[in-house]
């Protein structure tokens, strides 16, 4: 029986909450887009969506596609997977989805827990920190499509939902499950529809898990996922004991600009090859995916060359001023998109591939229905096994990981230790 069924906007974010799940001891399967047929044998099912920076009208129909098809399969809670950094802007598509969501379960109230405390996001009074430092000011108001210019969670769901934003404060919280549920259930009484709740460690999440437990509706990043699994009861596979690596050749695909993957791929380029894109070029037909293709298999066997699109801010809004916001956006997602399939229609067997709309680009165009989860390799971020397929992958949220992450990455999807 699926006891969690999970939507999730982007396809990092969607392995990340696999990983959670399967840590948690659940045996958990990874599927991109509503299944064709009746759902996998698991206890948790993840659905990836690409839906965090489209229109909201388009992001609540596809999210409600996928809740008809949990639905069908009985599932017992449904789990609204967004980032751990809250990537929207005022118009959604957060707050749009979870009011679909809510009507249409009707769900009395869904709690708002995006923290993931092993990464480093935390809330406390309703604001959300990367670090120490708070959102808007971690690098997270220069994000290309969702710049993070309020660090007020319930503020800025506020802009985006037609309903009231209650909030739960880490006092509370930290008086564990009975005195959070209290609060909830006096909140949604006083007619608060989404929940901010605090939470500073895994400690809160447990808390948090055990208080909703009972919810029809949750919705947070990935960390709440270990509050979850840690109130259910009852057998559970857990990961892939079986994972046994690709030991083929590796490559990266690097769309992310976060100041965390600028300097992965500095790091990076101490000791293996990168290749860096101009999207100008790439807009003008003078760097194109086949010469890419052509470099990264003509290095080495034992390297992990890199494509990366990477850029500081006031590059990367040159860009956007040159091409666009949107059409840049898209220009290199089907650069990467058109990538993969070259690499590994050419041998590559080991892909790593870094960004939410380059992982989502790259998993299209390579036509990935489902996946199995493999070990962690950081926080966040699993290997992954696409079913059918001949090669393994791993698709990490741009924040995530060490600065050492792509050479560790190669490692574990070969069968290796962190």
């Amino acid at each position: 029986m699926m006891r969690i069924g999970a939507i999730a906007d982007d396809f990092t974010g969607a392995s990340d909450l696999g990983n959670m799940l399967a840590r948690g001891g659940m045996n958990a399967r990874l599927c991109i887009g509503v299944p064709d047929g009746p759902s996998p044998e698991a206890d948790a099912v993840v659905i990836a969506l690409k839906t965090r920076s489209i229109p909201a009208t388009d992001a609540v129909a596809q999210a409600l596609a996928v809740l008809d098809w949990l639905r069908v399969q009985g599932c017992g809670q449904v789990y609204f997977k967004y980032c751990s950094t809250f990537d929207s802007t005022p118009d959604g598509n957060i707050g749009p989805v979870l009011d679909a969501l809510a009507e249409a379960l009707g769900a009395p109230r869904a709690v708002v827990v995006p923290a993931f405390p092993a990464t480093g996001r935390r809330l406390m009074m309703g604001h959300l920190f990367v670090g120490d430092q708070l959102l808007n000011r971690s690098g997270m108001e220069h994000h290309p499509l969702n710049p993070m210019t309020e660090p007020d969670i319930r503020r800025w769901l506020a802009l985006q939902t037609r309903f009231r934003v209650g909030h739960v404060d880490i006092a509370t919280v930290h008086r564990g499950a009975g005195a959070i549920r209290d609060a909830l259930d006096r909140l949604t009484v006083e007619g608060a529809r989404h929940i901010v709740v605090d939470t500073i460690d895994d400690d809160d999440l447990r808390s948090i898990g055990a208080a909703v437990a009972g919810d029809v509706l949750v919705s947070g990043g990935s960390g709440l996922a270990l509050g979850l699994t840690g109130s259910i009861a009852g057998p559970a596979g857990g990961a892939n004991a079986e994972w046994g690596g690709n030991s083929g050749r590796a490559a990266a695909l690097v769309g992310s600009c976060s100041a965390a993957t600028r300097a992965q791929v500095a790091r990076h380029a101490r000791t293996e090859p990168v290749l860096h894109l101009d999207p100008l070029a790439v807009a003008g037909g003078s760097q194109t995916a086949e010469d890419a293709a052509g470099w990264v298999l003509s290095q080495g066997a034992g390297r992990v060359p890199l494509v990366a699109s990477t850029m500081e801010p006031g590059a990367l809004a040159a860009v956007q001023n040159r091409l666009g916001r949107e059409a840049s956006a898209v220009l290199l997602e089907i650069f990467f998109g058109d990538l993969a399939r070259l690499a590994v229609a050419g041998g590559i067997g080991r892909l790593i591939v870094a960004g939410g709309e380059t992982s989502g680009a790259v998993v299209s165009a390579l036509g990935l229905r489902s996946l199995s989860i493999g070990p962690e390799i950081a926080p966040g971020v699993p290997a992954l096994a696409p079913d059918g397929a001949d090669f393994v992958c791993t698709l990490k949220s741009g924040n995530f990981g060490d600065e050492a992450f792509f050479v560790t990455a190669a490692r574990v999807l070969a069968g290796g230790q962190t």
